[in-house]
Formats: C-alpha cells, structure tokens, sequence
C-alpha cells in the first residue's frame, strides 16, 4: 500500500497506461487500522498473508478456516493463529530468523508484511499492510503479531461466495523447487475460481485477491522451458495497489488453493502487464493482461487448514476468455503497417426482418490503408468490434447491469453468406465487399443493429475471420452429409448450401424451429433453391388455428421440404442414415438438444460446431 495519502508513483504510471483518471479520486487508503476494519477482519474466516524471502522472492499463503483466528490484540496490531502445513514458503520465511530462549522469534530491523481478511459468505475484504512484531510455531499451530500501518476496505466484485469450514490439513509436499508443474497442480489451475497474490514496490506490501470464473486462469507455458501463467484484469481491480507494485516491481507470490481438496499451489516469479493490442494478442478480447512468468512451484496436497463448498458466483463474472493459441479468429499481420488498428471495417446498409426475433444484416466492407484481408471460407464466422458504439467507459460497479461492466463488445457472427469466386489473383478481400450476417435478437449488440437507422452511418471494426475446418461440410464426400440444426443454428450451412447442393453431394437437413421463426424457414429455401428437397423441418411452440404459421408451413411444403409439427426425436436421427454409404453428422443446435444428439448417435461420426468463441 501507499505510505500517503496520494497514489505512488507505480499506480500514477498504471493510471496513465490505462487512461484512468486519479486526479479527483483520492486514494482511500487509512492508516493504521481503524475498528471499523479490525471488526472486518475478525469477522473474516481465511486470511492471505505475504511477505519477501531472504533472496527477494513474494510468497503468498492462506491461513483460517474459522472467524475470529485473526483479530486486533492492540491498537493497530493484529494477532493471527493457526494450523499451518508443511511447505508453507511464508512460515518458512517469517520464522527463518533465530528464536529466543521463550521460542518466539522478534526480527530484527523491518520485516514488511501484507495481508487479505476475506469473507467468502458475504464477501467482504480487508486488506492491511505493515511489518512482523512477533512470530512462534508450536507443532503445527502458529502466532503471529503484526503492526498494521495502513488499511483499506475492498468492494465485492469478483468474489465467488463460499461457505467456509475448518479442515485438518495433513500436508505433503508433491513438488517443490522445480518449475515445470506435475499434471494434478495444472489441473488444479484449470478449476481456479480464485487466486491470492502479494507485490511490493520495494518499501511497501500489497495482498490481494483476483477471482472470476473457473479456468479464468490460464496456462501458457509448462515444460522444461518454463512455466508461464496469464490472467485477465477486470476494470474493478486496475485502480489501487496492486498493478501499481508489478509496474515498479515485477516480483510477484501467488497462492492458488482449491477449496474443494484444501490442495494448494504455491508461486513465485515475476510479471508482464500487457496492454491494449498486446493484451489481444495473448488473450483476444482482453484489454489488460498479467502475464506470470514463474520462478519456483510447490504443489502441496492437502496443506490447507479450510476447506469450502461453493454457494454463489460472482455475478459480476464475465465469460471466460481463451488464449489466442486456443481461440479460432485470425488477424492477419501486415509487416510494418499500424497493427494496433482493425485491418477493415463493416458499415451497415441493410436489415431484413425475417422473424420477430431475427434478421439479416449486410454489410459493404472497407479495407484500412496498407492492410489487407484473406475472403472468408464458407461457413466461417467474423468477429466485428461494437466498443465503440456501446462501451460507457469505466466505471468501479454496475450493480443494475454488473455483466456490462467488463464487456468488450466484441462479438463473432457466422457469415451468411458465401464469399466472392476467388482466384488466384483475387483471393482476397476488396471494398465494396458485402458480408452478411443472419442472428437473433439477444444481448446489446444485436438489440443495437435492431435499433440502428440503415440511413445513418454505422461503421464496425472487422478484427478478423475464423472458425474450424472440420465444420466445413464436403463437396464430394464419400458419405452423406446429415446437418442438423436447431434454430439460427443454420447459420453455418447458409452460406456453404450453394456450392454443395451443385455438386452430387448427398445432403440431408434436419432442423428444428419455434413456430415464431417459420419465416426464417421460408427465406433459407426460397434462398437456397434445392435444399428443400431433402430438408425436414420440426415445429414446435404453434399457436393453434394460426391463420399465419398455416401459411408459412404450407409455403416450406410446396417448396419441397416436409413440416413436422412435433418435437425432434431420435428416430428421425436415426433414420437420416446411409447404412450403405455411412454418414457424417454435422449438429449445430442448443446445448440440450445437442447432448441429446450426441447420446443419440453413439459412436457415429459427427462434428459440432458450439458458438463458443
């Protein structure tokens, strides 16, 4: 923390990074500690603890399991007491000095701590800076004294609710020293819904913790190369002690517990933060990133005096976010031209409403100056920027929209559409280009495209094409293609439908539809002249005696396709078969409905394609 009542230097210079104003935000950290944060932190039932080891190496450790271990003892000392285990790297360091003839060490000279008070049942969180006073280990239990020179009440975000209970640790250390870590602590990385990490500016500690969903954690990097974890910071965080400490400092202690095995990983390394562009291309949609680069690991089975069950996550949780190596959208680079700015844009002149609740948008596409795009593979999907448009700025909560406050408004939509005949000397994007899209009005980017006057100017960032090989239905396969789609789950075949259905491919369609998206029924086969004739359409959700929807399923029909007014079935998967030839299904439809398929078929051959970019 800071030793003023101001911002140093290293969260000043993160402020500028981040373009965060600090001049009419004073920092709200107090000194000492004052009862209101001494009654928080007795209320706390687990407690972070870090400090510095003799060689300079940030630990990180987390102590309690029931409320009332840690409390104020005297005015602006703390007293914590607890079961600790084997390889604890902050016991070990703290109690490292030679102990008196009553067994309890008293270290000479400064000895800066940093800790986090957390109570996962209602989420509250205390963090305190200052310096051991006094430390003593008995068997397994610990006592330790610290001064707590400044103080700072946390908010609630990110904090995934728990109920918390005591657990008789009975500690062995797995790994330890070597950085490359065994198979159970990269699991245990994997199911992370929470983490604690300590920094220092050198003079000063910081304790803190950073959660979000499970897998928000990610790993780049385990072998004999190194160990490499990333992270993404959400907007809430950037504000205080932290970031500022790793922008001076990049030293760094992280504990990861799981709470489910009381299992603990134990870090220490140092950080990159990376920004804007460079955090993109890491982690694609994320603004802020931390990069660990690890210098030692210890993996500790069951070395945790608590153990919790989960109650309630975070419902100010955004999505997980892949690495780029994981991720499937593409931008391309061009040499020595702006990397930072989107290669093309979209701008938006038409809208078809062809259901309630979809509608097909076409865009003309505008290539930036030096840049160039590859056209896009038929059944493909793109990823356009609407930040721009919707992003409010920053903001510390939202609680009437909490999911907004670390949306990036970056979306990726199939393309509807097939691209121009390319050759060999016109294999790429030119303007004028139209692109189209066909989604369903869900979530603040389509309500905005809904809302959008086609006569005022809309102009999206394109960031890119992407979307899996597999998914790309053959024009001459050796077997027959089934696609089953639920809903806008036609998407992918949309724009791949022309080029199969004028070879000898054989193509099944099996699509389930609410009777409010007959329309969009109508317009694929009007669209797609020769897909009707081996499609069956499942309707559900009719109204009975519409006068409309009679109207709709009759159009479908005389077009060639068959109207069933019932539920998908297994049956009908099953007898989409090709016993002779052999078939290969395609599913593109709602979780449910695709588990569902999936147990259907067995060890058939089929591929899925899940929207999960």
């Amino acid at each position: 923390m800071t030793t003023h009542n101001g911002w140093h230097p290293g969260e000043r210079a993160v402020h500028a990074l981040l373009h965060v104003p600090t001049a009419s935000r004073p920092n709200p950290t107090a000194p000492g500690l004052p009862p209101q944060y001494g009654y928080r932190l007795a209320a706390s039932s687990l407690v972070a603890l870090g400090t510095v080891d003799s060689g300079g190496r940030v630990w990180t450790t987390v102590w309690g399991g029931e409320r009332g271990f840690a409390r104020a003892i005297a005015k602006g000392v703390i007293g914590v007491q607890s079961d600790v285990g084997e390889g604890d790297p902050v016991v070990e360091s703290l109690l490292a000095s030679v102990a008196g003839a009553d067994g309890v060490v008293r270290p000479e000279g400064r000895v800066a701590m940093a800790g986090l008070g957390i109570d996962l049942e209602t989420r509250d969180r205390v963090k305190i800076a200052g310096r051991m006073l006094v430390g003593a280990r008995v068997g397994r239990e610990v006592q330790l004294g610290m001064v707590v020179e400044e103080s700072l009440g946390n908010c609630p975000k990110y904090i995934n609710r728990k109920a918390v209970r005591p657990n008789v640790a009975a500690p062995r250390v797995v790994s330890k020293g070597t950085p490359v870590l065994p198979g159970r602590a990269v699991g245990l990385v994997g199911r992370a819904d929470m983490f604690f990490l300590s920094s220092t500016d050198g003079r000063t500690m910081d304790t803190n913790h950073r959660g979000g969903p499970r897998g928000f954690v990610r790993v780049v990097r385990n072998d004999e190369g190194g160990v490499v974890l990333v992270y993404p910071e959400y907007s809430g965080n950037r504000l205080y002690q932290t970031l500022g400490n790793l922008h001076e400092n990049p030293r760094v202690g992280v504990a990861i517990p799981d709470f489910a095995s009381s299992d603990v990983l134990y870090l220490t390394g140092e950080t990159e933060l990376l920004v804007g562009p460079a955090a993109a291309a890491l982690m694609p949609h994320a603004k802020l990133v931390v990069k660990i680069v690890v210098h030692e690991a210890r993996f500790v089975e069951n070395g945790l005096p608590f153990r919790a069950d989960d109650v309630e996550p975070s419902p100010y949780n955004p999505a997980v976010r892949p690495l780029a190596c994981e991720h499937a959208v593409a931008v391309p680079g061009q040499g020595d031209v702006d990397e930072t700015a989107a290669p093309a844009s979209a701008a938006l002149v038409k809208r078809e409403v062809l259901t309630p609740n979809v509608a097909r948008f076409t865009f003309k596409l505008r290539l930036e100056k030096g840049r160039s795009l590859p056209l896009w593979k038929p059944g493909q999907h793109v990823t356009l920027d609407f930040a721009d448009e919707l992003d409010h700025g920053w903001s510390h909560m939202r609680d009437n929209d909490p999911q907004s406050l670390n949306d990036d408004f970056v979306r990726t939509f199939t393309v509807s559409n097939p691209p121009p005949l390319a050759s060999e000397d016109n294999s790429k994007l030119e303007n004028g280009t139209e692109l189209q899209i066909t989604v369903r009005k869900h979530g603040p980017t389509t309500r905005h495209l809904w809302r959008q006057n086609v006569r005022a100017s809309l102009e999206l960032p394109v960031l890119g094409f992407g979307g899996e090989e597999s998914f790309r239905l053959p024009t001459n396969g050796e077997k027959k293609a089934v696609f089953i789609a639920g809903g806008v789950g036609i998407t992918p075949l949309l724009a791949q439908a022309p080029r199969i259905l004028a070879t000898t491919q054989q193509l099944s369609l099996l699509w389930t539809l609410r009777a409010e998206d007959l329309g969009l029924g109508v317009d694929t086969l009007e669209r797609l002249p020769g897909l009707a004739e081996g499609s069956k359409l499942f309707v559900t959700g009719g109204k009975e005696g519409s006068e409309k929807e009679a109207q709709l399923v009759k159009k479908i029909e005389d077009l060639g396709a068959q109207v069933v007014l019932r539920r998908f079935a297994q049956d009908d998967v099953l007898a989409a078969r090709d016993a002779e030839k052999g078939t290969k299904y395609y599913l593109c439809t709602n979780p449910e409905l695709l588990k569902a398929v999936q147990g259907w078929l067995g060890g058939e051959d089929l591929v899925t394609e899940s929207f999960n970019y």
